[in-house]
């Protein structure tokens, strides 16, 4: 009872303080919110994955339609072909669809089956192909927009997709049949090794909110303990006191749970208009836990007052409004040396991770929470041991030095968040890099020769040969390495339980050929057998098809279809036999090789058309001319870019969501040490009118305010650095990889200089205000 009544008469002073306290309660709950907020979110990030995993589960084809043999033709079944392209950099993910009966299944978030030249788009597609932006898509996708797909079809608010209708999609043309949506497959799960980087990312991105907070509740520590000195004249003991100033700290933490509330579900409404790298998320999907929102409500008044009680034990404040330091005491170095070691131990001891052993994550939380609050711990002992080492300078830098040496406390712990988030994305950072090879896979493409590839089955022998020609005429193309390629047969009836001898046959003009195998001297009318190198044995098959003299079977469906036409060639006598060579996508083509003088691609029942692609960079929108063409000539026709390196989804994943919390992470830690700086500069509000009054010039003060915050931050990113290199070797270790990069701190150590000068230019308003003679008045 005697601590309740204590804590609700520190809730009395804080609500009656007047203005001065109010201002200070405001100062409180605002920093206190900005936290509240960002751990709402970060407990909301499980529900908002689970529900973007469960809409996309929910459109992708039922587990039937995946069965050997496929699903019958039905009134429900939908013939559909993927149709996904690229626009400007963003996916852009859609499918042709044609209904095989009255009742064909529909997607989720979409009421009525598109008819053949209309589509159904997503609110971002449709305003994008209204705008003058997506004119070049609009091309590509030259469909009536007739419907909009509902939030429960998309992955995101912001997502580029489409279902547009089609009369001429057939299975012969690439068209899929589905009976169902809504896939129940369980997706592959993180590796162990990436279950690591996901625990240091929420410890790294988590650890400076739980320190922002903690220095939130803090704010008007001065202003407090003079008024904690009145209570002393009228009799209070120094406990009661104590439990007081807890009191008014928790009152600002409930409100600052009120402010985090209302930060949250406003922000949460404008968050759907958000886009990030191209990722975006509905409101709804940012809902919280149960109980880490309970526990968020618990500890964050919880912490006030423990933090406060902690902090009033180096304060004594005596009747007559005396108030003093409970001693001149050093700060002690050995115990917050102990901290982050005993973190690296805890890790060390874990031991390694392999690829298929599951992790144990609290062991790797608590090591690292150990490190970055280790760093937090020894942040103030080494700003406090530096400024006493500083002398001399212009009158800026002094009265910068000296009131850091003065205090040092409440500049330490404003940064203390910058090195707790620094350190651990060095440490990240490092472990990337680390990591980058084993989720980076080498094509053995070459985009020098080749930026595109297209692919295309639904072109007969006449339409590939103007494939090939449309893509030559396109804006930008240097160059087309087409081929219409069929398979081929060896004429005649083979014996029960033989395979019939079969072989590809590509057919292009000699500057193409000359890309695909080592043929030399070319002319129109001239005809190849391509061996593959080192391989005899598919030689040897290759051989019992292209029999030089011989003829061959253009239709191998011949035997299987007895309405078909035979359609032979005789590949000729002198046809020269080389050998194949890699093309720009790094595969070889055997088989036979012909030029267009040989074979007339026009006799051909049936072909595909392959293009590989090379374009001339500098000009604006080029692939987009590329895919339009591509889009004209066949609306599934697959267009896909030459790189020499992919990534595996997983890693990408888990980078975009480290790139999402940095950003966060960094804001909190400005809007942190803005506060801390406005709350700092009203602290010292009747100093700075002394000084005024002396005749200082506004000029100094500002450089002061600038010194003041810079130092600090210097000081906290040399510990940083030397934190989140250990930690991130250490890291490294368990994963069995080799630190590669040693120097990525130094964009991180840019960064926080942003942030100094960015602070001090937000903060100078209130400092012009506050330097007036006025502020000398008193009661």
């Amino acid at each position: 009872m005697t601590w309740l009544r204590d804590l609700g008469l520190g809730v009395r002073f804080a609500a009656a303080g007047g203005r001065e306290g109010w201002a200070r309660t405001a100062l409180t709950a605002v920093g206190v919110g900005l936290g509240v907020a960002m751990l709402l979110v970060a407990s909301s990030v499980p529900h908002l994955l689970e529900q973007r995993s469960l809409r996309d589960q929910a459109r992708e084809e039922a587990a039937v339609s995946r069965t050997e043999g496929g699903v019958p033709k039905s009134e429900t079944t939908v013939l559909r072909a993927g149709a996904a392209t690229v626009y400007r950099g963003r996916e852009v993910e859609g499918f042709l669809m044609r209904a095989e009966g009255s009742r064909p299944a529909l997607p989720p978030g979409v009421t009525a089956f598109p008819a053949p030249g209309e589509m159904a788009a997503s609110p971002a597609l449709r305003d994008l192909l209204a705008s003058p932006e997506g004119a070049l898509l609009k091309e590509r996708l030259p469909y009536g927009i007739t419907a909009t797909i509902a939030d429960e079809g998309l992955r995101s608010p912001g997502e580029l997709y489409f279902y547009a209708g089609s009369d001429k999609l057939t299975p012969a043309t690439g068209g899929h049949r589905l009976a169902a949506y809504g896939d129940d497959t369980p997706g592959t799960p993180l590796t162990p090794v990436l279950v690591v980087l996901v625990i240091l990312i929420c410890v790294v991105l988590l650890a400076p909110v739980a320190i922002f907070i903690a220095t939130a509740v803090r704010f008007g520590g001065d202003r407090r303990d003079r008024r904690l000195a009145a209570l002393r004249l009228i009799g209070t003991d120094i406990r009661t006191t104590r439990r007081i100033a807890a009191g008014e700290a928790l009152f600002g933490s409930l409100l600052g749970l009120l402010a985090g509330l209302v930060f949250f579900l406003v922000g949460r409404r404008f968050v759907g208009h958000i886009e990030v790298w191209n990722h975006s998320a509905f409101p709804s999907d940012l809902t919280p836990a149960a109980w880490p929102a309970a526990l968020i409500a618990v500890a964050v008044p919880l912490s006030a007052v423990l933090v406060t009680l902690v902090a009033m034990r180096s304060v004594a404040a005596e009747p007559l409004g005396v108030v003093r330091g409970s001693g001149i005491r050093r700060r002690r170095l050995w115990w917050r040396v102990l901290v982050p070691a005993l973190g690296l131990a805890v890790l060390g001891l874990t031991g390694r991770v392999d690829e298929f052993t599951p992790v144990d994550p609290y062991p790797i939380a608590v090591g690292a929470v150990l490190v970055l609050f280790g760093l937090a711990l020894l942040l103030p002992w080494l700003v406090e041991a530096c400024v006493n080492l500083l002398r001399g300078g212009p009158p800026s830098w002094q009265l910068a030095v000296r009131r850091l040496q003065l205090d040092s406390g409440a500049a330490s712990r404003a940064v203390s968040g910058i090195a707790v988030a620094v350190a651990g994305a060095v440490a990240l950072q490092m472990l990337f890099a680390a990591m980058g090879d084993e989720f980076k896979q080498i094509t053995g493409q070459d985009p020098a020769r080749a930026q595109f590839h297209t692919y295309s089955e639904t072109v007969g022998g006449d339409a590939a040969t103007r494939t090939i020609e449309a893509f030559r005429s396109t804006e930008g193309v240097e160059r087309v390495i087409g081929t219409v390629e069929t398979y081929v047969t060896r004429p005649g009836k083979v014996e029960e339980g033989e395979i019939t001898p079969t072989t590809s046959l590509s057919i292009g003009d000699c500057a193409t050929l000359k890309e695909l195998a080592e043929i030399g001297s070319c002319e129109e009318g001239d005809a190849f057998v391509v061996h593959p190198r080192n391989n005899k044995r598919m030689s040897d098959w290759m051989d019992e098809t292209a029999r030089k003299g011989k003829e061959i079977e253009l239709n191998p469906t011949i035997d299987s279809n007895p309405g078909a036409r035979s359609v032979r060639w005789t590949l000729p006598a002198d046809a020269r036999t080389v050998t194949a060579a890699p093309d720009p996508l790094g595969e070889e083509h055997w088989g036979i090789m012909a030029t267009v003088g040989a074979v007339d691609p026009r006799t051909l029942p049936a072909a595909r058309t392959v293009a590989q692609i090379k374009v001339d960079e500098d000009v604006k929108d080029v692939a987009e001319h590329v895919r339009n063409t591509a889009a004209r000539i066949d609306p599934a026709m697959r267009v896909a870019a030459l790189t020499s390196v992919t990534r595996d989804r997983q890693y990408e994943s888990v980078q975009t969501g480290l790139r999402f919390g940095a950003v966060a992470t960094l804001m909190l830690i400005a809007a942190s040490m803005l506060v801390s700086q406005l709350e700092q500069l009203r602290e010292r509000r009747r100093l700075l009118s002394v000084l005024v009054a002396f005749g200082t010039r506004r000029v100094t003060l500002g450089w002061s305010v600038l010194w003041q915050t810079a130092v600090p931050v210097v000081i906290s990113l040399l510990i940083a650095t030397a934190g989140g290199l250990g930690l991130g070797a250490v890291m490294t270790w368990m994963l069995a990889k080799t630190v590669t990069r040693w120097w990525l701190f130094l964009p991180l150590a840019g960064a926080g200089g942003a942030l100094v000068v960015a602070v001090t230019l937000l903060s100078l308003p209130l400092l012009w205000r506050l330097m007036r003679p006025d502020g000398l008045r008193t009661e």
